[in-house]
Order: structure tokens, then C-alpha cells, then sequence
């Protein structure tokens, strides 16, 4: 068994594990494979009649992967893990573990376009058989569209400022690199706060040529069917909107945070938090993996 410690390191890693309560025999799932951190403390808690099942649809994270009988890499989006699952014949499961985000690997590859110190083609799929890159985002998106995506992905104050900059800096010629993005927005950017401002609006690029609220929301959907009473369902999320729909999901049954009772006026939800708050990293961990200043933790167990 191999992993790339250099690919991704593995954010908060035994709070993960402890959090997934792990049966030697059962059955876990990680949706996020990436470098294969979490993946591994995982597996070296099964026995031979344990099984792990991982997902990644980046192909580079299929490298790290190993071979084993009770191991199982598949090479696609969580959102679609019910489907891949039942074709798998894996039956229920007993925890989910969901590290959300962007891996070290991504933002240290140049030409994957995800970082903002480094000149790249605008790409940020991560998916690398996906359509739609930033750059179409960026030349192509109507000023709407634009304005959605800076207002509820990048939650951006002077979102229209920006749109309006980049739809006059692209009429005088496509904006195709990171480099060309960040010098044609900068009259937008606040004194003092470059760094947050662009990865604001890099993040809301991002989230739109992925589309990953609608595959977090596909993928929390599809817990509950796929998990056995009393599993764990472990996610890390790193920025406000993903945290906001688990927590939604997990405290109140759901992603929109709307509220159903029963008759004796119980919340109606399929899963119960294990913690009222997020976890969050110390600072021990935080000074030797900066990933892990924005990472909250949430866990939460199947309803029987």
C-alpha cells in the first residue's frame, strides 16, 4: 500500500478516524480520495472481511491507490456514490467520510489554474474530462450568470463592480490565464485584503466549473440510503456554504435548513449530530498544515 503524503496532507486525520467509530469487519466509504491520507488510517483499521470503498474523479488520485481485495477505487464524482455503490453490490455501509475542497496536490500544480500565486491557464476542473473550464466561465458567462456566481459562491461585496471590470477587460480580448484575471480585476480588490479577495472570487469559479454545491447536496442526499442505522457520516468543509448545507443537513434534516416535524412535533431528519459544533484543528496542526485554519469538522449518525 502507497500514498503521497506530498500530494495532500491529511487535515485533522485522528479526529477523522475516532470520529468514524471503525468496526474492523465494516464497510466505509471515503468520497474524497485525493492522496489517500484519511483512506489509509482507514483501511489499517480493517481486517480481511472489512471493505473500503474510495472515490475520486481526478484522474492523478488514481496513482495513489493501491491493490487489495477489500479495496476499491472508483473513478467518479460522490455525487454519484448511491449509483456506484449499488452497481458495486456494496450494501449498506457503516460511515462516510467527506474531506470537501480543493487538495494540495490541485493547488500545487500550476496549470490546474486552481491557485492565485501561480501563472496558469484558466482551467480549475477537476475533472479533467469536464467541459467547462474558467475560462469559460469568465469570456463566455452573460453578466447575470457572473453576478450569480460572485454573489453566492464568492460572497462578494462589490460583486457588480467586478463583473462589470471583467466584461470590459474581455471586450478588448479573452482573459485566458490566472495572472490575466488578477491584473484585470484589480481596481476591485480592497486595500489590504488581496489575498481574501482573490481567493474569494477564484473559489466562486471554482465551485461553478465543478458545480459542487449540487454534488454536496446530491451526495448528502444520498446518505441516508446507503448507510447502515447507527453509521457515521463525517465531513470537513472549509469554506461557509459547504458548512452551512451540512450543518443544515445534520441539525436540521435539511440542506436548505427547513424544518419538518412529526405529529408530537419531532424533527423529522436521518441523522442525529454526534457534536453540537464543528471541530476544529489545533494550532499545533495548523502551523504544519495551513489547509487546516479553515477546515470545521462535523459528525453526525444514522437514525435507526
Amino acid at each position: 500500500m502507497t500514498n503521497s503524503a506530498a500530494y495532500h496532507i491529511p487535515v485533522m486525520l485522528s479526529e477523522c478516524i475516532e470520529a468514524l467509530q471503525i468496526k474492523p469487519d465494516g464497510t466505509y466509504v471515503d468520497v474524497t480520495f485525493g492522496g489517500g491520507g484519511h483512506s489509509k488510517a482507514i483501511f489499517e483499521k480493517l481486517d480481511q472481511k472489512g471493505k473500503l470503498y474510495v472515490f475520486d474523479q481526478d484522474p492523478d488520485a488514481r496513482e495513489n491507490a493501491w491493490s487489495a481485495p477489500n479495496f476499491f477505487f472508483i473513478a467518479a464524482n460522490f455525487a454519484h456514490m448511491k449509483n456506484h455503490l449499488k452497481l458495486m453490490q456494496a450494501g449498506q455501509v457503516d460511515g462516510i467520510l467527506a474531506d470537501l475542497g480543493v487538495s494540495s496536490h490541485q493547488f500545487d500544480e500550476a496549470e490546474r489554474g486552481f491557485s492565485i500565486r501561480q501563472e496558469a491557464p484558466l482551467d480549475m476542473r477537476m475533472n479533467q474530462q469536464s467541459e467547462l473550464s474558467a475560462a469559460e466561465v469568465i469570456n463566455n458567462y452573460e453578466e447575470d450568470e457572473l453576478l450569480r456566481i460572485f454573489r453566492s459562491y464568492g460572497e462578494i461585496a462589490n460583486a457588480r463592480k467586478l463583473v462589470n471590470t471583467i466584461l470590459l477587460e474581455r471586450s478588448s480580448g479573452e482573459i485566458n490565464t490566472t495572472q490575466e484575471l488578477i491584473t484585470a480585476i484589480k481596481t476591485c480588490i480592497p486595500p489590504r485584503k488581496e489575498n481574501k479577495y482573490l481567493a474569494q472570487v477564484f473559489q466562486a469559479i471554482r465551485i461553478e466549473v465543478n458545480d459542487e454545491m449540487k454534488a454536496l447536496e446530491e451526495f448528502l442526499d444520498s446518505c441516508a440510503e446507503v448507510m447502515k442505522p447507527g453509521g457515521r457520516l463525517v465531513v470537513m468543509a472549509y469554506h461557509s456554504l459547504e458548512d452551512r448545507m451540512v450543518k443544515n443537513f445534520m441539525k436540521r434534516g435539511s440542506i436548505s435548513g427547513e424544518i419538518e416535524k412529526d405529529f408530537y412535533g419531532n424533527v423529522i431528519k436521518d441523522f442525529t449530530e454526534v457534536v453540537r459544533h464543528p471541530i476544529t484543528a489545533n494550532e499545533k496542526e495548523i502551523e504544519t498544515n495551513n489547509r487546516a485554519r479553515s477546515a470545521k469538522l462535523r459528525i453526525a449518525e444514522r437514525n435507526g
